[in-house]
């Protein structure tokens, strides 16, 4: 089976680049409206660039349509009359639902609607996916599967809580670099140089990450052994919940989810 993007920005390089590492280059192809770009990562990667959304339709089994969703009307317009119920559309963008696809493109399309996030871009992303029916073959969810896997971890979840993912894991990494920079500049303010401190700051994210995915154990009982009595950690845990840390967080994923809602 070929792939094929349509739009290589942020998400579909970094779709791209994983799919790079999983599947040959012959049967990977883009295409995106600055042409320029298209010239370069051809040249960077090897893979087949065309000029029109048409001709990597033409060329593909899966199309990627990866861009973002105030202009998905128009690409949709495009490659109506040329996507076939033969071929799968596996489409990033946030809000839209898989009726929404479905009806731009005048049939019963297969669609994948997916969330991933840009760390696949370093083979650690979060992706969530569904399918829009179940006329799916085995080997064709194998190798979704598969694409998804070739840049970080996959779930499977019913459509209705599609829209619930984008403020968790494809908007949250913004989330975290906003940490990191904070902390790095609070270090850098105390004498440590800003290439350490974002190491530093960097390196203690992943790992704090890691020890909840691999020990399975509560986020507060892994902070409860950081905060000795009377310690330096408390001391700063204790102006976070002062300054509202969790409220605005979950402030700021809820006005995510409803900007999400609006796309719909």
């Amino acid at each position: 089976m070929k792939i094929g993007f349509i739009g290589i920005g942020n998400m579909g390089y970094a779709m791209l680049q994983g799919a790079l590492k999983a599947f040959d280059k012959s049967n990977l192809c883009f295409t995106d409206v600055n042409t320029s770009l298209v010239k370069q990562i051809a040249d960077e990667t090897g893979v087949t660039g065309f000029n029109s959304n048409v001709e990597v339709v033409k060329a593909s089994d899966v199309v990627v349509v990866a861009i973002k969703p105030q202009y998905m009307a128009e690409v949709l317009v495009d490659i109506r009359g040329v996507l076939s119920q033969k071929q799968i559309l596996l489409s990033p963008a946030a809000g839209l639902n898989i009726k929404y696809y479905r009806s731009e493109l005048g049939f019963d399309a297969r669609i994948v609607r997916c969330m991933p996030n840009t760390p696949a871009l370093v083979g650690e992303g979060m992706s969530a996916y569904t399918y829009s029916s179940v006329d799916f073959t085995e080997e064709e969810k194998l190798f979704i599967e598969k694409f998804f896997a070739s840049f970080g971890k996959a779930i499977e979840l019913p459509e209705y809580l599609m829209d619930q993912v984008v403020p968790v894991s494809g908007s949250a990494p913004a989330y975290f670099f906003i940490m990191i920079e904070a902390m790095a500049d609070a270090a850098v303010l105390t004498g440590l140089s800003r290439s350490d401190a974002y190491q530093m700051a960097a390196q203690t994210m992943l790992g704090a990450a890691k020890m909840i995915l691999e020990s399975g154990e509560h986020p507060a009982v892994l902070k409860d052994r950081v905060c000795s009595p009377g310690g330096t950690t408390i001391e700063a845990v204790k102006v976070l919940e002062e300054k509202g840390f969790r409220g605005t967080v979950m402030d700021a994923m809820i006005a995510c989810y409803d900007k999400t809602k609006q796309f719909s």
